[in-house]
């Protein structure tokens, strides 16, 4: 018995020296990042049985103390909880930095504001209604409006660019999940391989497959599970992508925009086929991530992760006035093209441009001191044609005259009208500025012209969107797209530090479960000293019982 009993001092040793260890590395990694407290799991060994006693408990003598397991200390709620939120967070700072970019773009261009332009416009349009036969005028008025279309073109460059910019950032938020999925993957084979003789466990592979699971969280809409050998299931979006064999990744196509900007769509569900010419044709019809068309709302988790806010940021094509004015209903504008940052400015923008370059052209089409009217009445035959004499001409470019607007809205190619892309002024106009001398045939002032003009600025009969229903004038229009700008970002602003504050609460309340304190372990290696040195001591005073029996024994 007592040499069974010095096994059972041996036991204590050894378990008591894991448990150091262990303690040893919790300090060791306080200041590292990811990591998760490691914790002891000491237990009984077998019993063993010495004799059977009917009526009362059997006797049994102990084996001595098992290391049992070293395990993390985690919160699977916190975890959960965390990765959800964080990606929510993500969301709302995407949201929020979008909208900071589309003021930057809307109050400063080149170094002059559109809203100056816009302004001076206005200006010479009043100088023209004082004195519309003023040759000074009418050249500057001429002036203002060439100044008004390159500021305006500016302005929708800048967006556009933003947008390509996004679409970039879409390929890289891709490519980094895949690369993150690719890792999960490996690091489960290397988890279930260490793991599978029950006795070692991979914690530190096990904290850099949490940290890939957090950045992933971020990115986008995540569920998992871990099954029993210890691969950790991920579903993404919904959608099954790191499986236990396999990882399915997410590809970029270009061939569904006609502005060649990346939709996102899973690469097994996508179909290849050949088309009569033998050219390889890829159809990701059914294999589409996102429907970027869902109301966006937290119920339906449909705001969580940077790769989802992006594509909704950047929309996928540069929108116009047609997005909002050829859908009389609103259903079109609000599934597709209201809840895109940069493409529901676009459209308000380009909204704005057109009412104010078509009502300048109608005026002076229809102005009695028209060139062409006036040659009409004196040769008295109708020959020449008003429309040549107005402001604004679309500019000679078939890719700039036509769009393709989803087959929902609009079928077919349309002629797009005076657009910011394909407007210029007029050339005859340039050339020779006073060329409509706004006089009529009896040689009296076109007065009706240059009331019409100042009206053209002055009514309020125009909404910036369908769902708004008060009308405005083109004077508060600008005012109005700037306000709207400014206070959605307030808006995107406050939910974005709301979300922050959730994010930082969850991660505290995880790291007090996670995190290593000091102290605590401090505690710990005392405890587990003390326990070693009584099992040394242990060891100690059997030795001497045998020393003793064998002592007298020999005698």
């Amino acid at each position: 018995m007592l040499m069974a009993n010095l096994y059972v001092g041996v036991s204590g040793l050894q378990t008591s020296q894991n448990a150091l260890n262990t303690t040893a590395h919790n300090l060791a990694n306080i200041g590292t990042e990811g990591y998760t407290r490691q914790q002891v799991s000491l237990g009984d060994r077998k019993y063993q049985l010495i004799d059977i006693k009917p009526a009362i408990s059997h006797k049994q003598t102990g084996l001595g103390v098992a290391y049992v397991n070293c395990k993390q200390v985690r919160s699977v709620f916190l975890d959960a909880s965390y990765r959800l939120e964080s990606g929510r967070s993500e969301f709302y700072d995407i949201s929020y930095e979008t909208l900071e970019q589309v003021e930057d773009l809307l109050q400063e261009m080149n170094g002059a504001e559109f809203a100056d332009n816009l302004t001076n416009l206005w200006t010479q349009v009043q100088e023209v209604a004082k004195d519309p036969t003023s040759a000074v005028n009418q050249a500057a008025f001429v002036n203002r409006c060439a100044e008004f279309v390159e500021s305006a073109k500016a302005v929708y460059k800048g967006f556009v660019e933003y947008q390509e910019n996004l679409n970039k950032q879409v390929k890289t938020l891709v490519d980094e999940i895949n690369d993150i999925g690719d890792g999960i993957r490996e690091l489960n084979q290397k988890i279930v391989a260490i793991e599978s003789g029950y006795v070692e466990k991979a914690n530190d592979l096990r904290d850099t497959r949490n940290s890939l699971l957090d950045r992933l969280g971020e990115l986008g809409n995540i569920t998992y599970e871990e099954d029993i050998f210890g691969n950790v299931l991920v579903n993404f979006e919904g959608t099954q992508f790191v499986l236990s064999d396999n990882v399915h990744h997410l590809g970029c196509d270009i061939e569904e925009s006609p502005c060649n900007y990346y939709t996102v769509y899973w690469e097994y569900a996508a179909k290849r086929y050949e088309d009569e010419e033998g050219n390889t044709v890829l159809d990701i019809s059914g294999a589409h991530v996102y429907d970027l068309t869902k109301t966006v709302s937290t119920q339906l988790n449909t705001d969580v992760g940077e790769l989802r806010s992006t594509l909704l940021a950047r929309g996928d094509h540069n929108a116009t006035y047609h997005d909002i004015t050829d859908d009389e209903t609103g259903v079109y504008y609000n599934k597709n093209i209201a809840q895109s940052v940069i493409m529901n400015i676009e459209a308000e923008f380009d909204q704005m441009f057109h009412n104010i370059v078509s009502a300048i052209n109608e005026v002076y089409e229809n102005a009695a001191s028209n060139p062409a009217t006036l040659q009409n009445l004196k040769d008295g035959r109708a020959t020449a044609n008003p429309a040549d004499y107005v402001m604004f001409n679309m500019i000679d470019d078939d890719d700039a005259l036509i769009y393709d607007i989803d087959s929902d809205h609009t079928a077919g190619n349309n002629i797009t009208g005076l657009t910011i892309v394909n407007t210029e002024v007029n050339e005859k106009l340039l050339q020779t500025p006073t060329i409509n001398t706004f006089v009529t045939i009896e040689g009296e002032e076109d007065t009706a012209a240059a009331t019409a003009l100042k009206e053209v600025f002055t009514d309020a009969r125009y909404t910036l969107n369908p769902n708004v229903a008060t009308r405005i004038d083109l004077m508060e229009y600008y005012d109005a797209l700037v306000a709207q700008v400014a206070n959605t970002g307030s808006i995107n602003k406050a939910l974005s530090e709301n979300q922050t504050i959730t994010v930082n609460t969850i991660s505290a309340a995880r790291e007090q479960i996670v995190g290593v304190s000091s102290d605590e372990e401090l505690e710990f290696m005392i405890e587990f000293q003390n326990a070693y040195n009584a099992s040394s001591r242990f060891i100690n005073v059997v030795n001497e019982m045998l020393e003793h029996i064998i002592t007298s024994l020999g005698r």
